[in-house]
């Protein structure tokens, strides 16, 4: 289910007015007390917001804010969906795998098309 847009307007909250979200998923850090966290894609900044103890659904805190220019992924889908970002391993649900690869494919542009498989016809 698509991150709801009381949810994203809470996130916009945090963040640079100027900006403009792209994306907003949901993640798990995998093994800690609290775990519930949301990662906003803006056009400059990638960041992670805590949701905090009572509620997975109400960002409380900025965690992390790095720059645009880094990749979120590869996720791994050999068991549950994971990926590593800035040293922190996250979970995420099967439907926001898709997120995760829009947004690198984003800031990789050329590197994320693929080969032309027949390159002299």
């Amino acid at each position: 289910m698509p991150v709801s847009s009381g949810v994203r307007k809470r996130i916009a909250g945090f963040l640079d007015p100027d900006d403009e979200i792209h994306y907003v998923f949901p993640a798990d850090v995998f093994g800690s007390t609290n775990p519930g966290v949301f990662f906003a894609v803006t056009r400059k900044t990638i960041t992670v917001l805590t949701t905090g103890y009572l509620s997975r659904k109400t960002p409380k805190k900025v965690v992390s804010t790095g720059l645009r220019n880094q990749r979120i992924g590869p996720v791994d889908t050999s068991t549950v969906p994971w990926f590593k970002f800035n040293g922190i391993d996250y979970e995420i649900d099967d439907e926001y795998i898709a997120v995760v690869h829009a947004a690198d494919a984003e800031i990789m542009r050329d590197g994320a098309k693929p080969e032309d498989p027949l390159p002299d016809l």
